[in-house]
């Protein structure tokens, strides 16, 4: 989806910025700390369709005091947010997201942008008309070591290869171990977005196997492997486990990026190593000017704040978003029916149907776009 990214800013009065978490699950306590330990931002309320969670939500993370509700639009004239923070199920992200921006509010979202590709579509139509900022956090996009890697990328020269192994065995209990696409749906777009970003490329197909091993806990496939054509001709292949015990990897997965001069690896935790052919040149921790970024939803929130302040356009802005949680449902449609998938084929349908659900300004907006692929921001 191409258009216009601008958005309405927040003066910088000399005041946090006033934000409201809507969702009060187990991700919402990370988000609450977070927002409690920045200088840059103050809880207004939070938000959820069950008071009590709500309620339990703000004792449990030390916001005593901090006003709740089941309602944003209830909860918002008197806790006068500047922003929204949605921590919600991504089933909810549409209807949320779509009220917040109703009341004039811009949004940070929890990944996936939404349950669907054209619900993302018809987000991202959303915010442009209402010119306000919608961005999805990408939290593991936030580490020092991983901008570091992207940094090291120049050295290499053209790039060919990146791949990504992912091996744990986190025995979650609930709704993951009954998913029919648990790691997937719920883990992959975290490296798909990463890949992205490191290699400034967009997806332009997959080819993708799904499995199960006999000994996973889990209903659904546990296992994937996928093989995506990027712009510019370069493959990045992803291969992930979340039931394989032992010599397990970081969170973050662990990488390796191959170009015409060199390659470099990076094991999710530690600074990144780099060779190349340059003479004298050894591998080596490439530690030395590691750029200063908060991690993980921390950063996110950053730089989220950041955007508000400044007009500039975050990692994560919805129209950008949109093209990694096109990667997750390309695997997902390769593994289903057992062919190559088509980045554009799959945006052409998905922005069909997006129009076909969306309300006349958004669907109007939608119908005005030859491609649902964004165009390069300005």
């Amino acid at each position: 989806m191409s258009g216009g990214r601008a958005f309405a800013t927040v003066a910088d009065h000399g005041e946090p910025l006033r934000v409201v978490v809507v969702g009060a699950g187990a991700m919402a306590r990370v988000w609450l700390r977070a927002v409690l330990a920045s200088p840059d931002v103050a809880l207004a309320g939070v938000v959820d369709l069950d008071a009590a969670e709500a309620a339990k939500a703000v004792e449990e993370t030390g916001a005593s005091g901090v006003p709740t509700g089941t309602s944003l639009t209830a909860l918002a004239p008197a806790a006068r947010p500047d922003a929204v923070i949605d921590v919600t199920v991504p089933e909810s992200h549409l209807p949320v997201t779509l009220e917040a921006l109703g009341l004039g509010l811009p949004v940070l979202g929890e990944k996936p942008a939404a349950a669907t590709l054209p619900d993302a579509l018809r987000l991202a139509a959303a915010a442009e008309l209402a010119g306000l900022l919608f961005m999805v956090s990408q939290s593991r996009r936030y580490h020092p070591h991983l901008f570091t890697l992207k940094q090291q990328a120049g050295r290499l020269g053209r790039l060919g290869i990146l791949t990504t192994e992912f091996f744990r065995a986190p025995r979650f209990g609930g709704f993951r171990d009954a998913m029919d696409h648990p790691l997937l749906l719920d883990m992959a777009i975290h490296p798909f977005d990463t890949a992205r970003w490191l290699l400034d490329a967009e997806p332009v197909s997959v080819r993708c196997e799904e499995y199960n091993p006999s000994w996973s806990w889990y209903a659904g496939a546990a296992s994937a492997t996928a093989v995506f054509e990027m712009t510019g001709g370069i493959r990045y292949v992803y291969t992930g486990s979340w039931c394989s015990p032992g010599l397990q990897t970081s969170w973050n997965g662990a990488w390796r990026l191959s170009g015409e001069h060199g390659s470099a690896t990076w094991d999710g935790g530690h600074p990144p190593a780099v060779e190349t052919e340059e003479p004298g040149d050894a591998p080596a921790e490439a530690a030395a000017g590691a750029p200063a970024v908060e991690r993980g939803v921390a950063g996110s929130l950053a730089e989220f704040v950041h955007a508000l302040r400044t007009g500039t356009v975050p990692m994560g802005e919805i129209h950008d978003n949109v093209m990694s949680l096109a990667m997750v449902t390309a695997a997902l449609e390769s593994a289903r029916t057992d062919r190559r998938v088509r980045i554009d084929d799959l945006l052409g349908a998905a922005l069909a149907e997006a129009i076909a659900s969306s309300p006349g300004p958004e669907a109007g907006l939608l119908r005005s776009r030859r491609t649902a692929r964004p165009a390069p921001a300005a």
